[in-house]
């Protein structure tokens, strides 16, 4: 968290969340970030049945997220979890990148070994599926680019279910790796998922019903090879959003009903419920076959390492707890202290936590001894005084027995 409020400070630009303050509470000891309230994601715009981008809108949605994108990396920040939810739109219809739980610092010229468990699944790069731990500003466009696909699209381009299904995805769509590439990248997973089989490149044929001007840039940001992604600033300057239809104005665009991921997996619930409810009432019994089907997974449920592991430690958490009770004190009893940023209160620019995968459980900084007392609140002398007592008549009587033999 502490990165986080770093690099949220350090970024200033429209189609980046702005931090307005933190909040601490006295009775919870937590810390929480004020950020700008935004009605929207993208992902939850996207998966809503009644709205359908143009190809402006499109461009006007893409030309926010780059514009962003380049402000970040400019600053030596990759985002490394780019995805429709992550992408907020307010009413004005201004796209701000958020969510920097899991962006970090980097340095192009004294690189350091960076974690590869990053970046949402449908959206990894496959040099991060493959371990890679050098890499840089590619991964971002890359999840740009499945952005792109995936509005053009109306749906997700490259839902894997697990990581190895993700990578078979990618060699289909995007081609294998040519040789050259295995043996210049030298990723640790190499041998492991190398496939034994070769595919052919096939974007084009695959998104013949694109606007011509996409295609160029689609297959430029989804290069295997991270070097040919090129830069923010080189998709921004693409025959994509120099061509008619230019992109939209964002204040002409629709005015939706507050939209978010969250929302759509209600939607989705809600349709399950429904569809459920009417079998029932047909009579008709469902029934599962033995074989085990290929079940599609709809966007906001997409199988992420990050969320699983995010959602197990959620469950611990709450598992530890007794009560709500303990978990969130009444507002009476727990005093809210917050300062907006600039004040006399901050932070130590010179520290950079360091960069550690998302399912550490080790931290870097040392923890002071907690003392804890699991037994009765008593007096420990108190309670071992009687069972000394009863040893003691117990030795002395032993002592009597062999006096009398």
């Amino acid at each position: 968290m502490a990165r986080e409020i770093l690099i949220l400070r350090r970024l200033d630009h429209p189609n980046v969340v702005k931090l307005e303050g933190l909040a601490t509470s006295r009775m919870s000891c937590s810390l929480y970030l004020v950020l700008e309230y935004m009605e929207h994601d993208l992902a939850g715009l996207a998966a809503s049945p009644n709205i359908k981008f143009t190809e402006s809108q499109v461009k006007c949605y893409m030309h926010q997220l780059l514009s962003g994108l380049e402000h970040c990396h400019n600053h030596y920040v990759l985002h490394r979890d780019i995805k429709g939810s992550n992408l907020l739109i307010g009413n004005d219809g201004i796209l701000r990148i958020a969510d920097f739980g899991l962006a970090s610092f980097f340095d192009p010229n004294h690189k350091q070994p960076m974690t590869s468990r990053v970046v949402t699944l449908w959206y990894r790069p496959p040099e991060l599926l493959l371990g890679a731990t050098d890499y840089g500003v590619g991964v971002d466009l890359w999840s740009a680019g499945c952005i792109l696909a995936e509005l053009l699209a109306g749906k997700p381009i490259m839902p894997g279910r697990t990581e190895v299904e993700q990578l078979h995805k990618i060699f289909k769509l995007c081609g294998s790796p040519s040789e050259e590439y295995w043996k210049k990248s030298k990723l640790p997973h190499a041998t492991i998922f190398k496939p034994q089989q070769s595919y052919k490149r096939c974007i084009q044929e695959t998104f013949k019903d694109f606007p011509p001007s996409s295609l160029p840039l689609i297959e430029t940001i989804l290069a295997i090879d991270p070097s040919e992604r090129q830069t923010a600033t080189d998709a921004l300057r693409s025959e994509f959003f120099t061509t008619r239809p230019y992109a939209c104005d964002p204040s002409s665009l629709p005015k939706y009903p507050p939209s978010k991921e969250m929302d759509a997996k209600l939607r989705d619930e809600e349709a399950r419920r429904l569809r459920a409810a009417k079998i029932h009432a047909d009579g008709v019994k469902s029934t599962r076959s033995r074989g085990r089907a290929v079940r599609a997974i709809p966007a906001p449920e997409a199988n992420a390492e990050l969320q699983a592991n995010l959602d197990r430690r959620r469950l611990i958490t709450h598992a530890n707890a007794k009560s709500k009770s303990e978990k969130f004190p009444p507002p009476h009893q727990d005093g809210t202290l917050g300062y907006p940023l600039g004040s006399a209160h901050h932070m130590d620019p010179v520290f950079d936590p360091p960069d550690v995968p998302f399912s550490s459980t080790n931290f870097s900084y040392a923890k002071a001894p907690i003392q804890t007392w699991s037994g009765p609140l008593a007096d420990t002398a108190g309670v071992g005084a009687p069972r000394r007592k009863k040893q003691k008549d117990r030795n002395s009587a032993r002592v009597k027995d062999k006096e009398g033999m």
